[in-house]
Order: structure tokens, then C-alpha cells, then sequence
């Protein structure tokens, strides 16, 4: 028994395992179904509630809501990065985010106008900035170098596999019993990734580091460097990329003569394909560099977003998507292992807070230039999103530095 468990032991850490890796996790899992089943709920809720200072259409008011919401938290994140690394308590900061989340979810029953709902989503967004930077700087300090891209792909996995069940429950639940019953169950997730954090996270201070914090710092230039920024990019197109169908929902369904259903399952192909290789890419990272990984997948993706907009079946959509999950997945773990790896010690959760950063504001500006350039022509934000994507794995190449080889260097001399 003694060696089954030494052996199923010794397999976890070789795919970047560990208690802390495992326990983050579940617990951005559990945060993620409680956050994503709004998606589903937010829009009908909004087209409830009376907005007399905001006289728009429904569709109008949820896309501000869903964008000011990732604004504020993609904005913040580099302050409670900072506030992280300055007071050194990462796992408090997890803890309070969770709770600013929670609390604004369960709050969502007594809203009684629309502004309440704005109030609501950035008490919701400034706890989700609260927890990212420092779930990352956890992720970053506990995750072995030579194991750190598995680590990373267990993480996003986890994160993925909640955004893509989310809305499906968030839909089954409304469904069955309405409004209320959604809030709750959303709060009550948030508060078992509360609980798993608490039993299951140790807090790793970082009294060791080279450089300590003296004084709060929120955009030191010691810790920015190419690589960071080369990869906050990287996230960036990709969440763009990722994002950017969602407000042509309506544009999709006529033209290609759809349901809202085979919509949905070309939107959710890409978190599938995604799923299935995020931990096998983050691991191959590992082995052969991140750099390829990253550049391989901008530039997949780059080319199937360009013919997203000439799709001319729900087929070729999803067969697109999967391309573009395939895509999203060489360049998530690789390229949150690569900024782990650059990362130095006693400003990680800065350093990571600008990858994180370029993935909400990718969600936020992906659907708006979308719907501001479809209004031109409707293939137009597709070929634009694909040439910028194009355009950053030349910038990737050019100076992100590869991790992998210097560390094999570093540990050869």
C-alpha cells in the first residue's frame, strides 16, 4: 500500500500535482461555476429591472454590464497584485475576494433597479481581482519549474471546465426555479471554494525574496520585462479571439440559418478542444519549451479566427472553434508557466496580475470591437483579429526569451 501511494505520488508531481496546485484548483473550479452560471441569468435580469437613468436597449444594458464588469477587474488587478505582494498574505487576499464575490452574487436577490446591478458586478469585479494575482503568485511559488507548464494546465483546466458548465446550470437552474435560486447557488460555490481554500491552502510567504517590497509599488519597472509584457499579449489576443462571437450571436444565426442550440454548441467547441489539451500542451511545455507552444498557437488561432466571418455552415463554425480551442490551449498554460518562470520573488503577483489583466481585457474588448467593426463589414473584425494575432506570435518570437533552454543552460554550467 506503502509503495502504491509513493508511486501515485511520484505520478502527480510528474504532471505538476501538489497539494496547493490541487487545492487552487478545485477551489477556481468551484469560483468559476458560482461566477459563470450568471452569464445565462445577468441578461434576462436585466430586461426585469427598471434603468431610468440608462435608457437603452436590453441587449445595450447587459453588454455594459458584462463589460464594465471585466473592465474593473482586468483595471484593479495590478493594484491588488501589488497590495498582495506588498503585505505579503496571498492566501488572505484569495479569501477576501472570494467573499466580495459571494456577498455581491447572494445580493443579486434584492436588487430592485439596474443601477443596483452595476454596484453589484464591481463589488463582484474587484473581488475577482483581489483573488487572481494572488492565486496566481500561489501558483507561481508552490509549482516546480521543471513540472510548472502541467501545473499551469491543471489550473486552467479547472478554471475552463467551471466557465463551460457554468452557463449550462445558470440555464437549468433559472429554467426550474427562477431568479432567486440561481443567486443562491452561485453564492453558495463561491463559499465552497471559500472553504476548500481555508482547509486545504497553506499561505507561503516570501520572506526570502532577492528584492523585498519596501514600499507599495504597482508598476516597478524591475518587474516588467519583455517576457511578462510578451505574454500579457499573448492572453490577451487569445481572450479576444475567445470572446469576440458573442455580441454576432444574432448575425451568425441568419446567416447561416442556426439555432440560438447550434450557436451555443460552436461558442462552447472551443472551451471543449481546450479542455482536452490544456494539461497534455502545458506538460509537453515542460519538456520542449514554452516559446513554440505559444507561437504555434497564435498562430493557429490567428488563422481560424480570419474565417470565422466565411464560415458558411454551424459545421464549419464549430470545426473552426475547435481549431481555435486548439489554439487557445498551446497558449494559456505555456504562457502563464513562461511569466511563473520569469517571475521574481516578492513581486509574482504583480508580475502575473499583467497576464491576467490581458485575459480580462480581452473578454471586455473582444466583443466590442467586434460589434463596433461588423457594423462595417461582417467579416472585417474577424480578418482584423486574425492579423493581430498574426502580428503577436512575430512579437512573441522576436523577444520573449524561452524559459526552458536557460534554466537547462543555467543547471548545465
Amino acid at each position: 500500500v506503502r509503495r502504491a501511494f509513493r508511486l501515485k505520488k511520484i505520478s502527480a508531481e510528474m504532471i505538476g500535482l501538489n497539494r496547493t496546485v490541487a487545492a487552487l484548483s478545485v477551489a477556481r473550479l468551484a469560483d468559476a461555476l458560482g461566477n459563470s452560471l450568471l452569464f445565462i441569468v445577468i441578461p434576462l435580469y436585466v430586461a426585469k429591472l427598471p434603468a431610468p437613468w440608462f435608457p437603452w436597449s436590453d441587449e445595450m444594458r447587459a453588454g455594459f454590464l458584462i463589460s464594465m464588469y471585466g473592465f474593473v477587474n482586468a483595471f484593479l488587478q495590478p493594484f491588488a497584485g501589488a497590495l498582495s505582494d506588498r503585505v505579503n498574505k496571498r492566501k488572505l487576499f484569495i479569501q477576501a475576494g472570494l467573499v466580495l464575490m459571494g456577498t455581491g452574487t447572494l445580493l443579486f436577490v434584492l436588487a430592485s433597479r439596474f443601477v443596483d446591478l452595476l454596484v453589484l458586478r464591481t463589488i463582484q469585479g474587484l473581488g475577482v481581482a483581489m483573488t487572481i494575482p494572488a492565486c496566481m503568485a500561489l501558483m507561481t511559488i508552490s509549482s516546480n519549474p521543471k513540472t510548472r507548464g502541467g501545473s499551469m494546465g491543471i489550473y486552467s483546466t479547472s478554471r475552463m471546465a467551471g466557465f463551460a458548465l457554468g452557463p449550462l446550470i445558470g440555464g437549468f437552474l433559472y429554467d426550474r426555479f427562477g431568479f432567486d435560486t440561481a443567486f443562491y447557488v452561485g453564492a453558495a460555490l463561491i463559499a465552497v471554494a471559500l472553504i476548500l481554500v481555508q482547509l486545504m491552502v497553506k499561505e507561503i510567504s516570501q520572506q526570502d525574496a532577492v528584492h523585498p517590497v519596501r514600499r507599495l509599488r504597482i508598476f516597478d519597472r524591475r518587474l516588467l520585462n519583455v517576457g511578462i509584457l510578451g505574454t500579457a499579449l499573448a492572453t490577451f489576443m487569445m481572450a479576444g479571439a475567445f470572446a469576440m462571437m458573442t455580441p454576432l450571436e444574432a448575425r451568425f444565426n441568419a446567416r447561416l440559418h442556426e439555432t440560438a442550440l447550434e450557436f451555443g454548441i460552436a461558442f462552447s467547441a472551443l472551451m471543449a478542444s481546450r479542455l482536452v489539451l490544456q494539461i497534455p500542451i502545458g506538460r509537453l511545455s515542460d519538456r520542449f519549451g514554452r516559446k513554440p507552444f505559444i507561437i504555434g498557437g497564435l498562430l493557429l488561432m490567428g488563422l481560424s479566427t480570419a474565417l470565422l466571418g466565411a464560415a458558411r455552415s454551424s459545421v464549419e463554425l464549430i470545426w473552426l472553434r475547435v481549431v481555435q480551442g486548439a489554439g487557445a490551449a498551446g497558449i494559456a498554460a505555456p504562457a502563464f508557466a513562461l511569466a511563473a518562470d520569469l517571475a521574481r520573488r516578492g513581486g509574482e503577483a504583480r508580475q502575473m496580475s499583467f497576464i491576467t489583466m490581458g485575459f480580462g481585457l480581452g473578454i471586455a474588448a473582444g466583443p466590442f470591437l467586434a460589434g463596433l467593426l461588423a457594423g462595417t463589414n461582417f467579416n472585417l473584425p474577424f480578418v482584423f483579429f486574425g492579423a493581430l494575432l498574426l502580428l503577436s506570435a512575430w512579437v512573441v518570437y522576436r523577444n520573449v526569451p524561452e524559459t526552458v533552454r536557460q534554466k537547462s543552460k543555467i543547471a548545465t554550467d
